[in-house]
């Protein structure tokens, strides 16, 4: 009967787990030395080794003759644990026996002595599963256990054990496999079992794994229909987009040449590739760009991209945009799992990074805010070109004063529509962004700093402010923007909080989710249950600061969306 690669080639000593050695070398000196705990703890994501750890452990704990630190595998204590002929030593999967019952029923038998090993041991898996009253079952037992007894505890959730039972065991966590790791192991089971694997199929399959030697064999099991696996075979196989498609992808998607993007998009959907593959693709790869950017020579590269290739790409991307395109394509991962049209969804998503202007969020705008900085610099660069301060360029601007004057107050009126757009769609509400780029403070809506009285003046200086903010400390990002008096103030008026911000960006960043959940639970703490909050544009902002910022943004120059 055929066997899977991962349990074909589980390592049988602590000297065959690879990428663990922080790990194996601590528990082989143990051995050795006889200094053994009474309870483990193996802490780890998926794939990294654990329960082969507390295997390889039962028996050297139980081997006749090891071998430094290492089991045999030939005694006959070595062999009737790994084929499970001794019962002495039980895995047990706390998934499926997670009940009090389970854990008093295995309290009970733990008392009797080995009958043929000296050691008994259990291993329990994924022990994070267990119930509080089991985890309180077993507490007792745990903490002064029989000196025939040995517990080996194994969890990916470390969070959800209790620190009664953390504090009673050695813990060791566990690595995520490097890929160099993961390329040599499956080098090696490729060799033993006369496959022909080419590097550049083992780095992909490297990637896949995420860490994971076991995921990675399995990658390889499924690629191993022939004899040759090759780059080709492991994305066919899978479901991947090639590598060139990938990065036409993304280059399309950098020259905002939406048709293009589809058109890939498309041709990948026919070819049955998988549409999540796809977005964790081009997410894996913009980040690699951003990264880039950064730092050139990172070593948090993937390395599945070379040089030249990030260096085109990056050219176009800026990191606003970077991270508005990896919050969308976020989104679009987590909406693949409700969504019934998995390519319509993708679809949106690429139209989305293509086009800003599609996407409201504070990623998207501080992308949109760059391409108009940018349009800005270049616009004055081409100006410092052409001389605009020698007498020559003086006498022919004397000459076309009009033409000119024309051409900047219609530069004016687009940026001036842009920002305005910029902050309708932040505020969703048209009427009250063009009243606020005009200057046109209405009575009871907008205040400014001169108009606020002695008696509001009195109520911003009472503790209630201070209080909401002291319960909102945890959060040091909400903390530090709304206690800063220079940009956020606040009055209490008839159980209603109103909140005033110096510019349409922080007024937006106070009405989001993040920042508005919080403030609103701290102010019903503080004030009372019917407590409600108010977000205003002000802050102490005078109509000449106004005008004098329109001014300085309407500068920018002429900019269209593609």
């Amino acid at each position: 009967m055929y066997q899977a690669l991962y349990r074909k080639y589980r390592p049988r000593t602590f000297s065959d787990v690879a990428g663990q050695e922080h790990v194996t070398v601590t528990l082989r000196r143990q051995i050795i030395s006889g200094r053994q705990s009474h309870a483990y703890l193996f802490v780890g994501t998926r794939g990294t080794g654990k329960t082969t750890c507390a295997k390889v452990l039962s028996r050297a704990i139980n081997c006749l003759n090891p071998i430094d630190g290492d089991p045999c595998n030939e005694c006959t204590s070595c062999i009737g644990i790994e084929n499970g002929s001794i019962l002495d030593v039980l895995e047990l999967d706390a998934a499926s026996n997670n009940g009090v019952d389970d854990v008093r029923a295995l309290r009970e038998e733990a008392i009797y002595s080995p009958a043929t090993v000296s050691k008994r041991v259990y291993i329990i898996d994924e022990v994070h599963m267990l119930s509080n009253s089991a985890f309180n079952a077993l507490l007792k037992i745990l903490e002064e256990p029989p000196e025939h007894l040995l517990f080996i505890l194994a969890t990916t959730a470390l969070h959800k054990v209790p620190a009664t039972i953390l504090s009673r065991c050695q813990r060791f966590s566990f690595k995520r496999l490097s890929y160099s790791a993961i390329i040599e192991r499956l080098h090696f089971v490729a060799k033993n079992e006369g496959l022909t694997l080419t590097e550049d199929a083992a780095k992909e399959l490297a990637v896949l794994a995420d860490g994971s030697m076991r995921d990675a064999l399995s990658l390889l099991d499924q690629c191993a229909s022939d004899k040759i696996v090759n780059l080709q075979r492991v994305l066919d196989t899978i479901g991947l987009v090639g590598h060139q498609e990938l990065l036409g992808l993304v280059e399309a998607v950098a020259l905002r040449n939406m048709t293009t993007a589809l058109s890939i998009l498309d041709k990948a959907y026919n070819d049955g590739r998988d549409m999540s593959s796809l977005l964790s693709e081009t997410a894996s790869l913009m980040r690699d760009v951003l990264i880039f950017k950064l730092s050139p020579d990172s070593p948090l590269l993937s390395g599945g991209f070379g040089h030249n290739e990030l260096t085109a790409l990056s050219a176009n991307l800026s990191p606003e945009r970077l991270f508005s395109s990896l919050e969308v394509i976020r989104e679009a991962v987590s909406a693949l799992s409700r969504s019934s049209n998995a390519k319509l969804t993708v679809e949106m998503s690429l139209i989305r990074i293509c086009d800003e202007r599609l996407s409201d969020d504070i990623p998207a705008l501080l992308s949109r805010i760059e391409r108009l900085e940018d349009a800005q610099r270049k616009h004055g660069s081409v100006r410092r070109a052409a001389g605009v301060n020698t007498p020559e360029t003086q006498d022919k601007r004397e000459t076309h004063t009009q033409e000119a004057q024309g051409e900047e107050e219609s530069d004016v009126q687009v940026a001036q529509g842009e920002i305005k757009a910029g902050t309708q769609e932040i505020n969703g509400d048209i009427e009250t962004g063009t009243k606020e780029m005009k200057g046109e403070i209405e009575t009871g809506t907008w205040e400014t700093q001169g108009e606020i009285d002695a008696n509001v003046q009195e109520k911003q200086g009472s503790d209630f402010w201070n209080n909401i903010l002291e319960r909102l400390k945890s959060d040091m990002s909400i903390y530090s923007l709304l206690s800063d008096s220079t940009k956020v103030q606040a009055e209490l008026r008839d159980n209603v909080i109103i909140i005033r911000a110096g510019d349409v960006f922080t007024v937006s960043l106070i009405d989001s989710k993040k920042f508005s959940d919080p403030l609103k639970e701290a102010a019903r703490n503080v004030i009372g249950p019917d407590t409600l909050t108010r977000v205003e544009l002000g802050g102490g902002h005078t109509e000449e600061n106004r005008t004098k910022k329109i001014d300085d943004l309407s500068r920018f120059g002429v900019v269209e969306f593609e």
